[in-house]
């Protein structure tokens, strides 16, 4: 499962909440991201495809793995375009994704109150621009990301169980 949308959306929060929910294995895709990217998100620019293809490849591989040896798994990821999930669907599949939303203002406070990220509030604006949600024909959910994480997460359990997502 990749728990998708942009900076502030809480994407990782949830995730993990998701992962200990379902007893299942939790990575932060952000963790899989080479120097390089990071020195230039850290400076305000904005990645572009040929910035993300190797880091895409990395957390497909990931997902992949841990659907193939049935441990599953949940991974935060922002995946904000419909190329970038078709590119984790290439190495896995049976990927479900869980698309969080908010509105503006509260992604601008949060950002605004974190602490320890990589990602400057800067970036929210390219972000929002490049998003592209789910569509009809992705295996996956749309959820409201303004109420309190626990109730996303249950929300989110509830949404993987109707969609038959294992």
């Amino acid at each position: 499962m990749v728990v998708i949308g942009v900076s502030g959306v809480g994407k990782s929060t949830v995730a993990r909440l998701l992962a200990e929910r379902l007893g299942l294995p939790f990575a932060e895709a952000d963790d899989f991201h080479p120097p390089a990217n990071i020195r230039k998100m850290s400076s305000g620019v904005p990645l572009d495809d040929h910035d993300r293809r190797s880091w895409l490849e990395t957390v497909g591989r990931w997902l992949d793995d841990h659907d193939a040896d049935g441990s599953g798994g949940v991974v935060s990821c922002s995946a904000l375009r419909r190329r970038y999930r078709d590119a984790l669907r290439s190495s896995c599949p049976s990927a479900f994704f869980l698309h969080l939303t908010a509105e503006r203002a509260l992604l601008e406070a949060r950002l605004h109150g974190r602490t320890g990220h990589f990602m400057p509030e800067t970036l929210l604006d390219s972000q929002l621009a490049v998003l592209e949600p789910l569509q009809p024909d992705e295996r996956g959910a749309t959820l409201d990301a303004s109420p309190p994480p626990e109730e996303i997460t249950r929300r989110a359990a509830e949404a993987v169980t109707e969609a038959g997502w294992n």
